[in-house]
């Protein structure tokens, strides 16, 4: 199995991975960005649906997905990301010394349309972000934060870390809004999940820990 894909759970209704950073969630635009998460999953479990994928990760983070199986539990699976009924939680590396030891971010924010996929604060236009963080401990000149997202909007940790209204410290590695080079060296990690099973109701929480 490649390396930048791990399955952590199969259900017949579902699949759950970790993928690492550097892969795209969904295939992208164009034969070269065919390669993606979504496809894999169709690809290592035959009868699966041609979209399997219910939420995503940005291309540079790394951690765990779910992916449906079937169109049954893609629909109730959406549904749950939708209406905020699931927990996710991400662990980041920031490079810098942060004050404080936890609190809320709310910012707005959209796309900047002539500089796509930058995500920009905008008070007039942008769409509310919200973003409880929490210091783990400080490792040298940098700190580890863990993230608790109440929207999932793009980009919304990595500008709610970065920008100077939110937490002032780009995550080590981002090359959008911090002092990254290239892809896969994000340091941030969706270490743990939380949904309901889309046929028993039951309640699973999955947890995969960041290599860095």
């Amino acid at each position: 199995m490649n390396a930048l894909l791990h399955i952590i759970h199969a259900d017949p209704a579902f699949v759950v991975v970790n993928k690492a950073g550097g892969m795209l969630s969904v295939p992208g635009r164009g034969p070269e960005k065919l390669d993606s998460v979504s496809t894999r999953v169709r690809t290592m479990f035959p009868g699966c649906i041609d979209q399997p994928s219910v939420h995503r990760l940005d291309m540079d983070t790394s951690g765990l997905l779910v992916l449906a199986r079937t169109a049954e539990a893609h629909r109730v699976l959406s549904r749950q990301f939708h209406d905020r009924r699931t927990r996710k939680r991400y662990v980041a590396l920031l490079d810098g010394l942060l004050e404080g030891d936890a609190g809320t971010i709310e910012l707005p924010f959209r796309l900047d349309v002539d500089n796509r996929p930058i995500q920009i604060y905008d008070e007039v236009y942008g769409k509310m972000g919200t973003t409880h963080w929490k210091k783990i401990g400080v490792e040298g000149i940098c700190t580890r934060v863990s993230f608790i997202p109440v929207t999932g909007r793009t980009h919304q940790l990595r500008l709610h870390a970065a920008h100077e209204k939110g937490l002032g410290l780009p995550i080590v590695g981002d090359p959008f809004y911090g002092r990254g080079t290239g892809p896969g060296q994000l340091k941030l990690h969706a270490t743990e999940l939380t949904f309901r099973h889309p046929g028993t109701d039951e309640e699973l929480t999955f947890n995969s820990e960041p290599k860095f």
